[in-house]
């Protein structure tokens, strides 16, 4: 008995075997029409074939370009160049740990900070005090063509640009950066 239900289920498997390779075969030909063209086709007309990774999106590359810097620009008049994400201009909050900057021309302009380093290349003309978080901080500020480091004090203010300059010139703030 075993013999003849061997041999009686091997007709099933090769109709089963059959049909699944002309399943793919039709679906292998179907899709080599629609990579390469078929006549008639817009590709035909161009007289070339293209791939499916000619027309694939490229790879992403992050430029460290700050997030709506042009609407930031027209709508505050701050300019915002670049970061890698840690430090993120937000509305001024009491309490928050925020990073405080006071600019001559601006009201106060506070900036969150996250993880445990950042940076941020700005422009911020007229920049005369900058209140520190829990993070060290160091803001990179010129004046023509001199430019100044300042250590900015933990949860206090500090005197930097033209508060410190014994000429009063107007500085303008390009970097921060923070660490824990």
């Amino acid at each position: 008995m075993k013999s003849r239900t061997r041999f009686a289920a091997q007709p099933q498997r090769k109709r089963f075997l059959a049909r699944t390779l002309g399943t793919a075969a039709v679906g292998t030909l179907a899709w080599s029409a629609l990579a390469v063209g078929v006549p008639g086709g817009s590709h035909a007309e161009a007289g070339t074939a293209t791939t499916v990774a000619d027309s694939a999106p490229g790879y992403v590359v992050e430029n460290f370009d700050y997030p709506q810097a042009d609407e930031i620009l027209a709508e505050k008049n701050i300019l915002l160049k670049r970061g890698d994400g840690h430090i993120m201009l937000a509305d001024c909050a009491t309490g928050t740990g925020q990073l405080e900057v006071q600019a001559r021309d601006k009201s106060k302009v506070c900036f969150d900070v996250k993880g445990n380093s950042g940076w941020l290349t700005l422009e911020l003309p007229s920049v005369y005090l900058i209140r520190g978080n829990d993070y060290t901080t160091q803001a990179d500020m010129t004046v023509g063509t001199e430019q100044q480091s300042y250590d900015i004090t933990k949860n206090a203010w500090t005197s930097v640009g033209e508060s410190s300059d014994e000429q009063a010139r107007e500085w303008t703030l390009l970097e921060l950066r923070t660490s824990k």
